[in-house]
């Protein structure tokens, strides 16, 4: 069995893998003050209350966009396991061609996106990913990464109003039944959430139109299912996105060593 980390600046996102059936997913908070025994102990009872042992795992792969945490987590599944470790990195063979300046420097997360993408579309397509910051990518249909843009993550977008504003209040992050609100917080949840569909459409349409084809869109991350719902293209919401990259990288790689 294969276990899967994404580590993002929020949450780390894992599952397991026997074969190409995922067993289940689960998350635990991106700590950066904690120390690898935390980080063990957090895994093994999450293994645990899936009815798994470390010893079921035969292989890890990882990425992340928090550096500092990376060595903490691999050194809490080396307590755990003795499996072959991957952590995806520049070198790392995806099959991906990176066409952007300093690629070195790309986010592992988009990457691994591109590949479980490129597996999932036979042409050119969009990825978005709605964590922290909200990331465009674009993949070519012969699955070159062309660029994209970042933009806020609605969380952060949220945090900024509340935090520099007197007077608006934190809301819950759910679709408004109005896009013309009739209430503070109403207008608020317009304005996120509403207002991301609508930026989302918009910028699709232009990266259509510069790159003079139609793209399949997938979206993945923590509220793309309650965004895309407001869109007005059709974009295919797909939680365990990166999950099943970080498995097909795993799965090229492991019969690159053997």
């Amino acid at each position: 069995m294969i276990l899967v980390l994404d580590i993002g600046n929020t949450n780390i996102t894992l599952g397991v893998y026997r074969g190409k059936k995922l067993l289940f997913v689960s998350r635990m908070a991106t700590d950066r003050m904690r120390m690898e025994d935390q980080y063990a102990i957090e895994l093994r009872e999450i293994l645990a209350l899936y009815g798994l042992s470390t010893e079921e795992i035969d292989g890890v792969a990882i990425s992340s966009v928090v550096p500092s945490v990376n060595r903490f987590i691999v050194k809490a599944v080396r307590k755990l396991t003795n499996a072959e470790i991957i952590c995806v990195g520049p070198k790392t063979k995806t099959g991906i061609t990176v066409d952007v300046q300093n690629s070195e420097i790309v986010g592992a997360d988009l990457i691994v996106g591109c590949v479980a993408a490129a597996a999932m579309f036979q042409g050119p397509c969009i990825i978005l990913d709605m964590g922290t910051a909200t990331t465009f990518v674009v993949l070519s249909e012969n699955h070159q990464m062309l660029g994209g843009a970042i933009a806020p993550g609605v969380g952060i977008s949220l945090d900024a109003l509340t935090g520099r504003t007197a007077q608006l209040p934190s809301v819950s992050l759910e679709a408004p039944e109005h896009v013309i609100g009739n209430s503070t917080a109403e207008c608020m949840r317009s304005g996120l959430i509403t207002g991301a569909a609508c930026m989302i459409d918009g910028l699709c349409d232009r990266m259509e139109q510069e790159l003079g084809k139609k793209c399949s869109v997938v979206a993945t991350g923590g509220l793309a299912k309650e965004i895309i719902q407001q869109c007005r293209r059709k974009i295919i919401h797909c939680d365990t996105l990166l999950l099943e990259g970080l498995r097909l990288i795993y799965e090229q790689n492991r019969r690159t060593a053997e």
